[in-house]
């Protein structure tokens, strides 16, 4: 059953530091117990390992609302205080489960496997201890995945959940066709094969292995990414690299279909520049479209940022402990979203807001960006070099390095990036909702990616990227191609202008297209690609930004 080790002065210390740093809710104890290594039973005859977190002096029969948290990450660490300790000293108790195949849990791990009923053995057994009151759940990322596996059929006990920065699908977000989000899918990839090694957690926090997972990003067929940064094949990327996101292969581990049935209250909490954005607001979309009882928090975060950290810990020993003891939770709107370029936050009826028409802002001839087409133009074209990739930068990504928003001017300068501007906005220009962008191009090769992103320029020229995304392209002549950045909420202050960026890559965190028109995992052979982009009034490529109305 392991044992009660008391927490030392350094550790209370080190929490009354980390509270003032994230801003949380005081503390109601700095006095919290642990058991570690407790043993729960699956359904198939295997054991995973567990800790029970609990404030000092709860009565061991106490039914005490349980966070419960499932992670493939481990059970120490800082993700240890955050869903653990965090939780215990402001009155929860907490059972941090090791997910099958991780950190002494019995049987293999195969990401998004086995998730739905290994957490149905789970409840099971929490419902048999007598220290343990209603649940909710909570955690990030694959945290907050393992929520979605066990949602819509979740015992009564079940009382509240709340997903961070996630999705019911995971990492089929990523698997579209012919496109792969190669930093993301290699990278995770690597980590979790390797986080079991003596020394990961300083070796990652150093960056030691970079260089090796940099050049693996560019090996060829992306099918031996994966060898080249390890040394050995690993399943959950050869799944994806096999498997793209409408492939049956995937039925068991998608839990989207499902979320329409979900009863239990739901509180998300997502991040503008985060890898799950648009997921995460599509199953909140489908919860209130089936009259659930579901929130929504956007902040300006990525994935790993400590603010929408923060959030979840304020949601969980708040909203959702609420909802865990029968108490009525606090008043809240439905949508509360941080509004960019003003920093302010503000709650909606709904996602999208109302009050917010797509407006066109067209590319036009020499750079300009303006609200109506040119009449004539001759297009504006580039090279694209996959042995010299256009290379990402900022915007959603997996981990804290170089995510977010950063000055784009650098990537401007390239000529294989069009750059599309405004003049000098004389009034504010405030965009929340859906953006989306159309495009007429015209390639030399049967296939191209096409990324659109849209940056605001402030009076010193610095370019800082709001929304953006990549989409595959099969050309046929002068083609109109459809792109829906990710969504946002941002107002262009009086005196910035608008920017739009056009390329044809963001390497590493998308996999180079190397124009022969075959499949990606399989293509080996570099092409450089001729790109014209059209911007007359028989092909008004264009950027829709949903613009206040009132």
């Amino acid at each position: 059953m392991g044992t009660r080790p008391r927490f030392d002065l350094p550790a209370k210390a080190a929490s009354r530091l980390a509270q003032r740093l994230l801003k949380l809710p005081p503390a109601t104890t700095r006095d919290v117990t642990v058991e570690r290594d407790l043993r729960i039973p699956t359904h198939d005859g295997l054991t995973l390992l567990a800790d029970h977190w609990a404030p000092a002096g709860t009565a061991p029969a106490s039914g005490a609302p349980t966070a419960v948290v499932r992670t493939p990450y481990g059970r120490r660490g800082p993700l240890n205080w955050l869903y653990g300790r965090a939780l215990a000293e402001r009155g929860l108790h907490v059972l941090a489960v090791s997910c099958r195949g991780t950190f002494g849990s019995g049987g293999d791990f195969r990401a998004m496997r086995h998730e739905r009923e290994d957490g149905r053995s789970v409840l099971r057994w929490l419902a048999a201890q007598p220290w343990a009151g209603d649940v909710l759940l909570t955690g990030s990322s694959y945290l907050g995945y393992t929520q979605w596996a066990v949602a819509h059929d979740a015992p009564a006990q079940v009382k509240a959940m709340v997903p961070h920065v996630t999705s019911s699908r995971l990492a089929l977000a990523f698997l579209r066709q012919d496109r792969t989000e190669m930093e993301t899918l290699l990278g995770w990839s690597v980590s979790t094969a390797t986080q079991e090694r003596p020394g990961a957690f300083w070796r990652t926090v150093l960056g030691a292995g970079r260089k090796r997972l940099d050049a693996a990003m560019r090996t060829f067929p992306l099918t031996d990414a994966d060898q080249a940064a390890l040394g050995h094949r690993w399943p959950f990327y050869q799944d994806c690299v096999h498997h793209d996101q409408d492939d049956p292969f995937w039925q068991d581990e998608d839990h989207s279909p499902t979320v329409g049935d979900v009863t239990v209250p739901v509180s998300s909490i997502a991040g503008w520049y985060d890898i799950f954005l648009a997921d995460q607001l599509r199953d909140f979309r489908v919860l209130r479209e089936a009259g659930r009882d579901a929130h929504l928090t956007i902040g300006p975060w990525w994935h790993t940022h400590i603010g929408g950290m923060a959030a979840v810990v304020r949601d969980t020993t708040g909203w959702a402990a609420a909802h865990a003891r029968g108490a009525v939770p606090p008043r809240r709107p439905p949508v509360r979203l941080f509004v960019m370029g003003v920093d302010e936050w503000r709650d909606f009826d709904q996602w999208p807001p109302a009050g917010y028409e797509p407006r066109r802002w067209h590319l036009a001839p020499g750079g300009a960006l303006r609200p109506a087409p040119a009449a004539q133009a001759a297009p504006t074209s580039f090279t694209y070099d996959p042995a010299d990739p256009t290379p990402s930068l900022g915007g959603p990504r997996l981990e804290n390095r170089g995510a977010g928003p950063v000055d784009n001017r650098k990537l401007e300068v390239r000529d294989d990036v069009l750059v599309f501007t405004s003049g000098v906005l004389d009034a504010d220009v405030e965009v929340i909702g859906e953006v989306a962008a159309e495009v007429w191009l015209r390639a030399d090769r049967p296939s191209c990616d096409l990324f659109v992103r849209l940056c605001d320029v402030d009076e010193r020229g610095k370019s800082l990227n709001i929304c953006d995304d990549l989409v595959k392209v099969r050309p046929d002549g002068a083609t109109k191609v459809a792109v829906a950045l990710s969504p946002t909420a941002h107002v262009f202050r009086r005196g910035h202008r608008i920017r739009v960026q056009v390329s044809a890559g963001a390497f590493p965190r998308f996999a180079r297209n190397l124009g022969d028109g075959g499949p990606a995992r399989s293509s080996a052979e570099l092409r450089k690609i001729a790109v014209e982009v059209f911007h007359d009034a028989e092909h008004p490529s264009a950027v829709l930004l949903p613009q206040q109305t009132r």
